[in-house]
């Protein structure tokens, strides 16, 4: 991917006021919604599955202390880099339909309060990783929370090769887990890395062709805003639909689970690949109903597929 000139305007209506008042829960929702909790729950969840994987009958045990250190330093690190990111774009979030009541975005809560708590975060959460678990993970983990927050974040102001490189530090969870089980960055590790790389573009492509006007506001160069007749965003969904079926197979190529899981994976993958290609219907109507249908449909499939292929893989996971 290449960069691209600013993104032609798209008509929208504007967005109304964002609401000051804080929410019900006060200050503790606020923190919640800047430290982004859902999606840092999921950042723990596919970093417990790289931890399992690492240690399963391998002689480490798969619970206990070593894993709850792990998966908390991780996690905090990430709703650190969730903070920071908010408070970077903070004017873009307060013209955004989505993201408009954020707490920086809304005015409930200070620049400065934010970046403060991003920053105590990160680095907290990773001197926690290096005392508890080992440096390695430590660094790997500071180094996932600079490359989300100072690459990707300001270049998706300027170029939709964001996508590409946020895809990186989006893929890192599992790696570290691993890391944090064996202190060891080996061929099993980077397996369950590129599994999450090649997912998240129909993911976040689905997620950025139902919020395109919404991106369009805040001059986010998403590439369904950049080229809006949908050719370009259908066929890169495709490509890497295809390229993660093969890859979703490699744990049981390298003894990581069993045939369960081969069978699984399998399933799973052309479930994926189907909606993804379905997805390429956006092209026919762009600025249809059908074509939001499409990438909703796209979008929640992606959804239960991660979930799902780790469940297996830990399920049917196996020493080597």
């Amino acid at each position: 991917m290449s960069t691209i000139a600013p993104a032609p305007a798209i008509a929208t209506t504007q967005p109304e006021p964002a609401a000051t008042a804080r929410p019900r829960w006060g200050l503790l929702s606020d923190y919640a919604q800047l430290l982004k909790l859902r999606v840092t729950g999921m950042v723990v969840l596919t970093a417990w599955a790289g931890y399992y994987l690492g240690c399963s009958r391998a002689g480490i045990p798969c619970f206990g202390w070593n894993l709850l250190a792990a998966l908390f330093g991780i996690g905090v690190v990430s709703g650190g880099a969730a903070a920071l990111n908010q408070v970077i774009e903070n004017h873009p979030d307060s013209l955004m339909l989505r993201t408009q009541r954020r707490p920086v975005a809304s005015g409930r809560m200070g620049k400065v309060h934010g970046a403060l708590a991003g920053l105590f975060a990160i680095a907290f959460g990773s001197i926690f990783l290096a005392v508890t678990t080992n440096f390695a993970t430590g660094l790997l983990t500071l180094l996932t929370a600079f490359g989300y927050v100072g690459i990707y974040t300001p270049l998706k102001r300027v170029s939709t090769l964001a996508t590409f490189i946020g895809a990186f530090p989006g893929a890192m969870p599992p790696l570290l887990g691993w890391m944090a089980a064996r202190n060891a960055l080996e061929w099993q590790a980077v397996t369950l890395f590129a599994i999450l790389f090649f997912w998240q573009f129909p993911h976040f492509l689905a997620i950025a062709w139902l919020y395109r006007e919404d991106y369009a506001r805040a001059d986010i160069h998403m590439l369904p805003v950049v080229e809006p007749n949908g050719r370009s965003t259908a066929r890169q969904a495709l490509i890497y639909a295809i390229l993660l079926l093969p890859i979703s197979l490699f744990p049981s190529f390298l003894g990581m689970a069993g045939r369960i899981y081969l069978f699984s994976a399998l399933l799973l993958g052309l479930g994926y690949l189907a909606m993804t290609i379905r997805f390429g219907k956006i092209t026919a109507a762009p600025e249809s109903a059908e074509a939001r249908k499409l990438a909703r449909q796209l979008l929640q499939t992606s959804v239960l597929y991660l979930p799902l292929l780790m469940a297996v893989m830990m399920c049917n996971a196996r020493g080597w």
